[in-house]
């Protein structure tokens, strides 16, 4: 079994910053890809940011504000999030594939940019 969690989600004013982190653990394989994803309410979930066969792929409106990273050591991954803009609120979930046991999904963290 594989566990995800993430955490750093919270309230920032437009023009802040966070940082989410999502660790791993558990019986994991060969991490093939992890990364971040979000859903805004009324709207379906869209991929963010994630690192895969050591590439990173970025939704278009955050490239350049937010930036993906990982510690190998430690099975986590980063997601800093600067220039938040109010379209940035949502539910951000960490997804990770694992190259034998496939996809884990972790619980969400909300973000909220508002003034």
């Amino acid at each position: 079994q594989v566990q995800v969690v993430e955490s750093g989600g919270g309230l920032v004013q437009p023009g802040g910053s966070l940082r989410l982190s999502c660790a791993a653990s558990g019986s994991i394989v060969s991490i093939v890809a992890m990364g971040w994803y979000r859903q805004a309410p009324g709207k379906q979930r869209e991929l963010v940011a994630r690192i895969i066969s050591g590439g990173t792929n970025y939704l278009d409106s955050v490239r350049g504000r937010f930036t993906i990273s990982r510690d190998n050591a430690k099975n986590t991954v980063y997601l800093q999030m600067n220039s938040l803009k109010p379209e940035d609120t949502a539910v951000y979930s960490c997804r990770l594939t694992d190259a034998k046991w496939g996809d884990y999904w972790g619980q969400g963290t909300q973000v909220t940019v508002s003034s």
